[in-house]
């Protein structure tokens, strides 16, 4: 499943890690994808479970997972574009989705750039709704009943 060995770790927002994942998340969405940098970190982020995947104690992959009533939502799934395409993104997933069931969620839900529709379908998530811009990028809900 993962080409190389990873680490996946859990952390919180405070934790030391944290900052670089912070910066991972700079670096694919505002310095790739022209994202502004003052929406990229939000109100959600001190409250929601966080992962970091490591190569070499290097973070590579971040994602974060928000409790949402019944339901939870994964966001901020960045893969460094050195790792893509090597199973990081997808063993990241399959975390957030272990977490989700753990704490007793029913659904989870995501806001999936259209790009990368077929991989969060490849998962078992099914596009719904339009598609809508965010952030300056096509998107559209995708979602994952547990």
């Amino acid at each position: 499943m993962i080409d190389m060995e990873i680490e996946l770790r859990p952390f919180a927002w405070g934790d030391a890690i944290a900052e670089e994942a912070r910066a991972l998340r700079f670096a694919v969405f505002c310095d790739e994808q022209g994202v502004d940098r003052a929406i990229e970190i939000d109100e959600h982020d001190p409250g929601a479970s966080h992962l970091a995947a490591l190569d070499d104690g290097r973070v590579v992959g971040t994602l974060r997972l928000v409790r949402v009533a019944a339901k939870g939502k994964i966001g901020r799934v960045a893969v460094a574009r050195t790792h893509r395409r090597k199973g990081v993104g997808a063993a990241m997933m399959h975390w957030a989705i272990e977490q989700a069931r753990a704490m007793g969620l029913t659904k989870v839900v995501l806001s999936g750039q259209m790009d990368s529709g077929p991989f969060y379908e490849s998962l078992g998530f099914v596009g719904t709704g339009e598609i809508y811009m965010e952030a300056g990028i096509p998107h559209r809900w995708m979602v994952l009943t547990l």
